[in-house]
């Protein structure tokens, strides 16, 4: 397989945590594919991370050439700054999504991939596409559980003091 495989990813949520759901647009020459998926509990940054693990799993040829586009600085960044590497060395202690990083790990190891951050909301088409999918699919009925997600783990409560 020659060429590269473009990917554009959207996360969102109702509320942080709360109903969310991700969009994915894979494109590689004439081929494109959609992808899309709710859950009843969740939060922004899970769906944007799960978009990119998504994208990546639906790739059938190893060592394939990717470029993910995202509106996420939180994964951008975890990824081309390295910070995702050391928080994997230290066993992601202290760290939120854990499950998720491991699975990114896994999958974005198995290819040959790069990071463009966008601005989002910019009128980016696909970027735009993809935050519909996302919040279409939280606007569903019959959602699916985000199994990895658990309210009141440490380092992931909704207020900055402790909670009472």
């Amino acid at each position: 397989m020659s060429g590269e495989i473009t990917i554009y990813t959207d996360g969102a949520s109702s509320g942080n945590p709360g109903p969310g759901g991700y969009g994915v647009v894979l494109i590689y020459g004439r081929h494109r594919l959609e992808k899309s998926e709710g859950f009843r509990l969740t939060t922004n940054n899970r769906m944007e991370l799960l978009a990119v693990i998504v994208g990546l799993e639906a790739l059938k040829i190893p060592g394939s050439k990717v470029v993910i586009y995202t509106d996420s600085k939180y994964v951008a960044d975890a990824v081309t700054r390295g910070w995702v590497f050391q928080w994997e060395t230290k066993s992601f202690k202290k760290k939120k999504n854990c499950d998720l990083w491991k699975r990114f790990l896994k999958v974005y190891r198995q290819h040959k991939v790069s990071f463009v951050w966008i601005k989002g909301h910019n009128n980016t088409p696909e970027n735009e596409l993809c935050d519909r999918l996302a919040t279409e699919a939280y606007g569903k009925y019959n959602l699916s559980e985000d199994t990895g997600y658990r309210p009141g783990d440490e380092n992931d409560t909704l207020f900055n003091e402790v909670e009472r």
